[in-house]
């Protein structure tokens, strides 16, 4: 590739994250190289350590400023919300644009943390508890309340983020559904799941199906 922009600088910076998040994306962490990486920015391999110390510095930053970025855009949504249903609405919102927007990001976060030595594994678990922690408090302020039917907050916790971020294996820009019917899908999903009126039908449904007979009874 010829060389197209300097060995310093902030351009040659953001350029090198860019390739190396489209060749960890499309190649994942432990194939793709460095000498590659600098072949595809279009510098030698020795300027790469003008910007980056080590391959794994450069995966921890780029999972590190997408967390955080998330976080900062999170907490965006959410100001200026006060009722909880209100809250969670925003929150599934904001979950579901960011990630069909963000595929490439959130695959690494997800796919490569085992790749993450152990002291920047401990970093971004936490981060991610920082994230999961939002919608935990939006769920239990729910349930205090009265908005919410929650049996276990870090349990519906849990199922709402793997529920919303499962739409980054089959969301394909352009299909059928628009951006705007596919938030509200989930939005129906998650609230339905947490309302009190679906918890009373559950119960009822429980109390009416028929006893299981058991061998010579």
């Amino acid at each position: 590739m010829a060389r197209t922009i300097g060995s310093y600088g902030p351009k040659t910076m953001e350029a090198i994250r860019k390739a190396g998040l489209r060749l960890i994306f499309e190649h994942g962490y432990e194939a793709m190289s460095l000498r590659q990486l600098a072949a595809e920015v279009g510098i030698q391999a020795g300027s790469l350590y003008n910007h980056i110390s080590t391959k794994q510095e450069l995966l921890f930053d780029l999972i590190q400023d997408h967390i955080n970025e998330l976080l900062r855009q999170l907490d965006r949504a959410l100001a200026g919300k006060d009722e909880p249903v209100e809250k969670l609405r925003a929150f599934v919102a904001f979950h579901v644009t960011y990630h069909m927007s963000r595929k490439r990001e959130v695959f690494i976060a997800n796919s490569e943390l085992r790749s993450l030595e152990p002291r920047n594994y401990e970093a971004i678990v936490a981060l991610r508890g920082a994230y999961e922690q939002r919608l935990a408090a939006i769920l239990a302020d729910g349930a205090e309340q009265g908005a919410f039917e929650v049996v276990d907050v870090q349990v519906a916790t849990f199922a709402i983020i793997a529920l919303l971020t499962g739409l980054c294996s089959w969301y394909r820009p352009g299909g059928r559904l628009t951006r705007e019917a596919i938030i509200a899908a989930h939005e129906k999903l998650v609230l339905s799941g947490v309302s009190p009126l679906a918890a009373t039908a559950l119960a009822r449904s429980k109390r009416k199906a028929p006893r299981a007979v058991t061998a010579g009874a």
